[in-house]
C-alpha cells in the first residue's frame, strides 16, 4: 500500500510522464518556431503563424495545469490537451487518405495518440482525487 508521501510522489511522476511529449513539443517549438508554422502550413492550416502559436501555448499550457494541478484544476490541462490530441488526428493523421504503407503507418500513430487520451482522461478523473 503506497503511503500518502509515496502516492503524492507517484502522482506527481506520473503527470510529468503522461505530459512530456507535449511540453516538450512545446519547447521544441519555442526554439523553433518556424518548423511549427512549416508544420501548420503544410497541413494546410489558414493563418500559420497564429495556430502556431496556438499550438505551442495549448501543450505547454496544459501541461503545466496537469503537472501542477493547482486547487484539482488539472482536469482543465487534461481537456486542453485532449482536444489538441483529437484535432491533430483529422488535420495531421488522415489515414483514410493515405494508400497503402502510409495508411498503416498513420493509423498507427492514431492508435497512440487515442491512448495518450485515455491517460489524459485519467489524469483529468485522479486530479480531484483526495485520500
Amino acid at each position: 500500500m503506497l503511503t500518502q508521501k509515496s502516492l503524492f510522489i507517484t502522482l506527481c511522476l506520473s503527470r510529468v510522464f503522461l505530459t512530456f511529449f507535449f511540453w516538450m513539443a512545446g519547447l521544441f517549438g519555442i526554439f523553433n518556431f518556424n518548423v511549427i508554422v512549416d508544420e501548420m502550413m503544410a497541413v494546410g492550416l489558414p493563418w500559420p503563424v497564429l495556430f502556431a502559436i496556438g499550438t505551442i501555448l495549448c501543450q505547454l499550457t496544459g501541461s503545466a495545469v496537469v503537472i501542477f494541478n493547482f486547487a484539482g484544476s488539472g482536469w482543465i490541462g487534461s481537456i486542453m490537451l485532449i482536444v489538441f490530441t483529437l484535432l491533430t488526428i483529422p488535420l495531421g493523421h488522415p489515414f483514410w487518405a493515405f494508400s497503402e504503407p502510409e495508411r498503416t503507418k498513420e493509423f498507427h500513430i492514431v492508435l497512440e495518440h487515442i491512448t495518450v487520451v485515455g491517460g489524459l482522461m485519467m489524469s483529468a478523473i485522479l486530479s480531484g482525487y483526495k485520500r
